[in-house]
């Protein structure tokens, strides 16, 4: 739904302010209108107009329930570090499929709920195509990430978990197709053939790489070297595979990959007590863990990781899901149960959630009365790929970037040039903080923050000029007032979450 003059989420006085809008626009446009009772059914009828619309924005729902990442992600590999969670992924949602994505970046959180980036982590990989990095692997004194980058698997170091990385072999810097510093090398004059790395490092300190179809080999302990001799894991079910993951769990080695895609994306495994490169065995009960789940909606569960909180036999499965189709993928988590011999028990997928694994102190954010913006963009109907009972719309009402779930977002229409969101908190009050989550955050946004007290005169409190590749985007300060008015200047009309404190 697109208004040209402001848009209200809630059934409120406001709405009645702007049907006032609409009726008085519409006696300018019609002033042979004079007679008292049609004056009054018009002035009704436009207000009924307006709560109609408005009731109809309240309905939308939203499909994505509570992603992890307020973004578009997808092949996630989560990790906690000395009382930091570090997340590296693919960077979905660049609307032009596997020809595109966006810059390395590493999340983190501290408390498993707010997460949040800032600039780009692997600068030299910056504007290539860049996938599932793998977690990051201490070794030698220093952190290895194992991304795919123009279709080829690499290894970068840093000294840190955040980066910068930067190549571990050669020069820092990439050549298309590839150059000769890929992790995999090539006996035949045919290009190594790999990606989706996964690295796990057994009790004896010995590294293993798990990659695409099922492959795997030792790692040496320079961290960049994969030994010569590869293994392909056995498993029951044959076809192409993707998405390794690989943990040690009392003993016992879990190698779980996927089949299929799509809608049609699902995980399996196998596991064994003898070494990371087998034997392996097949459950006796169902070795299918994640699959799509119509009773809930929950397409295509797939290329994620198993990370486990240190300290505890607490583990989470994540995945990422169809969503949005193509390459507009989100992230979800859910708990890995195991039963009493170890079989890893089909996952309870839900798009809920686990909530914050480690406590901090933090102030929840405020609840906001009403909020407006510019323009709506029109609702998204998402195509199926390879299962027709896939139906899905998406909707963008304002009311979605105050929800709390990251799987919603406000966006304007694509011709709105103005571009604003007004958060309304219903009275006059002590405001100190603000936390915006734009739309395509690392592509980076500049923007204006206004605030007011009566709706009429603003002042800027907020914002900067200059295009920031972070999220979320953060302004402190000492005010009153009722209302934040947010102006996007550069960047993706839209916001997934707006917290104001």
């Amino acid at each position: 739904m697109v208004i040209n003059s402001s848009v209200g989420i809630d059934v409120n006085k406001q709405e009645l302010f702007w049907g006032r809008r609409v009726f008085l626009k519409f006696l300018r446009i019609n002033p042979h209108i004079l007679n008292r009772k049609i004056v009054i059914f018009t002035w009704l009828y436009g207000v009924t107009l307006l709560v109609l619309s408005s009731v109809a924005v309240i309905a939308q729902s939203n499909p994505f329930g509570k992603a992890l990442i307020p973004d578009m992600i997808a092949d996630a590999s989560i990790q906690e570090i000395d009382g930091t969670f570090y997340c590296y992924a693919t960077t979905d949602g660049y609307d032009a499929g596997l020809k595109t994505s966006g810059p390395p970046v590493v999340w983190k959180s501290k408390d498993f709920v707010h997460w949040s980036f800032s600039g780009i982590c692997f600068p030299s990989a910056a504007g290539q195509l860049y996938w599932a990095p793998s977690k990051a692997i201490a070794a030698n004194g220093r952190y290895y990430l194992y991304p795919t980058v123009n279709g080829f698997m690499y290894a970068a170091v840093s000294d840190s978990p955040e980066g910068p990385f930067h190549l571990a072999q050669g020069p820092d810097t990439f050549i298309k197709p590839y150059s000769a510093n890929t992790l995999l090398k090539s006996q035949s004059p045919h290009a190594p053939a790999g990606i989706d790395a996964e690295v796990f490092i057994d009790d004896d300190k010995k590294a293993y790489l798990f990659w695409q179809l099922r492959h795997a080999a030792w790692l040496h302990e320079d961290m960049v070297t994969v030994d010569t001799n590869v293994a392909t894991i056995q498993t029951p079910h044959s076809g192409y595979s993707e998405g390794p993951i690989f943990f040690k769990r009392k003993g016992i080695y879990y190698f779980l990959y996927t089949l299929g895609g799509d809608e049609k994306y699902q995980y399996a495994y196998v596991s064994g007590n003898l070494s990371p490169l087998g034997p392996f065995d097949t459950p006796k009960g169902n070795d299918i863990i994640a699959a799509t789940n119509y009773k809930r909606q929950i397409f295509g569960p797939g290329h994620g990781c198993v990370f486990n909180v240190p300290g505890t036999d607490d583990y989470y499965f994540v995945y990422l899901e169809y969503g949005r189709g193509s390459t507009n993928r989100q992230t979800y988590v859910n708990k890995l149960y195991f039963t009493s011999d170890g079989a890893i028990q089909p996952v309870d997928l839900t798009m809920e959630g686990v909530g914050a694994l480690r406590k901090i102190k933090s102030d929840a954010p405020r609840k906001i009365k009403y909020a407006f913006a510019s323009s709506i963009r029109t609702e998204l109907k998402i195509n199926p790929a390879k299962d027709s009972s896939f139906q899905r719309v998406e909707y963008f009402a304002p009311s979605f970037a105050f929800d709390g779930a990251n799987g919603s977002r406000w966006m304007a229409a694509q011709n709105d040039t103005t571009c604003w969101l007004v958060a309304d908190l219903g009275k006059v009050d002590q405001i100190k903080r603000s936390d915006i989550y734009f739309v395509r955050p690392t592509a980076g946004h500049s923007y204006m923050l206004e605030s007011s007290v009566d709706g009429k005169h603003w002042t800027t409190c907020g914002g900067h000029h200059d295009a920031r590749i972070q999220s979320p985007h953060t302004d402190i300060f000492k005010l009153k007032a009722r209302y934040l008015r947010v102006r996007i200047t550069e960047g993706v009309k839209g916001v997934w979450e707006w917290n104001i404190n």
